[in-house]
């Protein structure tokens, strides 16, 4: 389904591409951008708040794609990028691809695909935002922490025990319990398993931590080391 409400950026120094680029899109409910350079574009982004694409061509005077979107990166932009190109080699492809593309797409492409590029990277940042969203209420909870309830509460939840964690610290056993009571106090949760629930949703876990380890952290807990 097109989302008439977004801005599609077309970048590319071929005039005749962009404008019946343009055409089509405008035709198919989307506003549109013109860009000659990423030059530009690179004026035009910080006032566009809106959703929005940008189609990258890779080879133009001035600054090329894949140095445009090193750049978008480096600024924390979170714009889409789709490279259509009739020049794309293999370690180009790599590259704009690893660094966060959502697409490339090679010169001539028909309407159905690039609208379906088009639909597919506008849904992946709207998911991404909708996340965002759901999750700062979970973040403000941990801003609340203390320093010191920070470092317990990520100790614990990698399945730490408290005497491990006191060593760690520098500190005692009861000093680390009454820090994990005003954690859970704070975090408003009433078991282990929601406070490490909340801490794999807002990425303070990593892949290597196992169920096993932070079942020792809830044993600990309930024995009352």
């Amino acid at each position: 389904m097109t989302s008439v409400s977004a801005t599609i950026h077309i970048v590319d120094d071929d005039e005749s591409f962009r404008t019946s680029t343009g055409r089509l899109l405008r035709a198919c409910g989307y506003a549109v951008g013109l860009h000659a350079s990423a030059e530009q574009l690179l004026k035009r982004l910080p006032d566009d708040t809106g959703a929005s694409c940008i189609l990258l061509d890779i080879k133009m005077p001035g600054l090329g794609g894949p140095e445009l979107q090193d750049r978008l990166n480096a600024v924390g932009s979170a714009v889409p990028i789709i490279f259509l190109t009739g020049h794309a080699d293999v370690l180009t492809a790599v590259h704009v691809i690893k660094a966060g593309a959502d697409d490339l797409l090679t010169k001539p492409v028909d309407k159905d695909t690039l609208v379906g590029a088009i639909e597919r990277a506008l849904a992946r940042v709207s998911r991404m935002q909708a996340s965002h969203e759901q999750l700062g209420p979970l973040r403000a909870l941990v801003s609340h922490l203390s320093p010191r309830e920070r470092q317990v509460f990520e100790r614990v939840v990698r399945g730490m025990m408290n005497k491990q964690i006191a060593r760690e610290l520098g500190t005692t056993e009861r000093t680390v319990k009454a820090h994990r009571h005003r954690v859970m106090e704070k975090m408003k949760v009433t078991s282990l398993a929601e406070l490490v629930m909340i801490a794999e949703r807002i990425g303070v876990l990593g892949p290597g931590t196992t169920a096993a380890g932070r079942r020792h952290s809830w044993d600990d807990s309930a024995s009352g080391e």
